[in-house]
C-alpha cells in the first residue's frame, strides 16, 4: 500500500474535531540547542540559539492532540516535586492542557537536544523517566469518557483501564513487556524504525496489534498490515526533526478515534510529521 497526498489538511481546510483525548505519559524539561554540527570528539562547538521546554514524547502528542479538536485534552503524568516539574505543569497548562500529576520526591528528568544545520537531533536525556502508576491518586475515571487514549508511559494496568477508550494506541518505548504484561489489543502501535530503543519483532508480542507503523522519517515507513508508504515532500527548509515521530503518532490517534479508514489517517499523520519539522523546539 502506498499513500499518496491526495487528502489536504493544511489549517484552511482542516477543522477541528470534537472528540475526547487523553494522554498518559512522561515529560522532559529540555534544553534546545542549535548547532552548526553535532560535538566530535575533542572539538569546543557553540551554540547560535536555545530554548528551553517541557517536552518529551506525552507531552508533544498532548499538545498536538490540542491542537487538532475542540475539547480539553488530559494528559496524566507524573513530575518531580521540583522547580522544573513547576514550569512544566504551568507552561502546559498555559497551552490548555488538563493536567492530572503524580507530584514524586524525586527530580524531574532534563534533556539537550542538539540540532545541526541540517535539522537533525541528538538528545542526551539526564535522569529517570517518571512514569504515571496506576496507584497514583489521579482522576482515572476520566479514561471511561475518551474517545483515544494514548500512552508514552505507564504500567500495565493503566493499559487495562486506558483500553476503556474507542481508540488505543501506545509506542514500544512503553516497552514491550508491559504491553504483553495487559493483554489488552491495541490499535496502534507506532515507533521508529530507525532507533534502535524502537525496534522489535511481532513474535515479542502476545496480541498483534490492529495496526503497527514503524515509521524511517523522509524515507516514509512501512503499515502492518499494509505495505510502505512514502512521506510527503518537505517544500520548506527542515529546521528540527524533534518531535516529527510523536506528532505523526497523534496525527494516528486522531484519525483512527474519527474513524476515518488507515490511508486518510496515514495522510493526517504525515502533514503532523513533516510540519513538525518546520519550526525550532517541540511547539510551533
Amino acid at each position: 500500500m502506498v499513500v499518496e497526498d491526495n487528502t489536504k489538511f493544511e489549517d484552511d481546510n482542516f477543522k477541528k474535531g470534537n472528540l475526547n483525548f487523553a494522554v498518559i505519559g512522561h515529560v522532559e524539561w529540555v534544553n534546545f540547542l542549535k548547532v552548526d554540527q553535532l560535538p566530535k570528539p575533542g572539538a569546543i562547538s557553540h551554540s547560535k540559539k536555545s530554548l528551553e521546554y517541557p517536552a518529551g514524547g506525552g507531552s508533544i502528542i498532548a499538545k498536538t492532540l490540542s491542537d487538532l479538536t475542540l475539547k480539553q485534552v488530559h494528559f496524566f503524568t507524573a513530575l518531580g516535586n521540583d522547580d522544573y516539574g513547576d514550569k512544566c505543569f504551568k507552561i502546559l497548562s498555559r497551552m490548555g492542557i488538563k493536567l492530572h500529576v503524580a507530584w514524586l520526591d524525586k527530580p524531574t528528568r532534563k534533556g539537550f537536544s542538539l540540532i545541526d544545520s541540517q535539522g537533525e537531533r541528538a538528545i542526551t536525556v539526564i535522569g529517570e523517566r517518571l512514569t504515571p502508576n496506576y496507584k497514583d491518586c489521579l482522576d482515572w475515571s476520566i479514561l471511561k469518557n475518551m474517545d483515544g487514549i494514548f500512552i508514552t508511559a505507564s504500567d500495565s494496568k493503566i493499559f487495562k483501564m486506558a483500553r476503556s477508550a474507542s481508540i488505543l494506541c501506545t509506542t514500544p518505548r512503553v516497552g514491550l513487556n508491559t504491553i504483553n504484561e495487559s493483554n489488552v489489543l491495541v490499535d496502534g502501535l507506532i515507533g521508529s524504525n530507525l532507533d534502535p530503543g524502537e525496534k522489535f519483532s511481532f513474535s515479542e508480542l502476545s496480541l498483534k496489534p490492529k495496526y503497527t507503523i514503524k515509521t524511517e522519517g523522509e524515507k516514509g515507513g512501512i503499515i502492518f498490515p499494509g505495505g510502505r508508504y512514502d512521506a510527503f515532500k518537505n517544500n520548506n527548509p527542515k529546521v528540527d526533526s524533534y518531535g516529527c515521530g510523536d506528532s505523526f503518532a497523534a496525527g494516528i490517534l486522531y484519525g483512527l478515534a474519527s474513524k476515518w479508514n488507515i490511508e486518510k489517517t496515514v495522510n493526517l499523520a504525515k502533514v503532523l510529521g513533516r510540519n513538525a519539522s518546520q519550526f525550532f523546539g517541540p511547539y510551533a
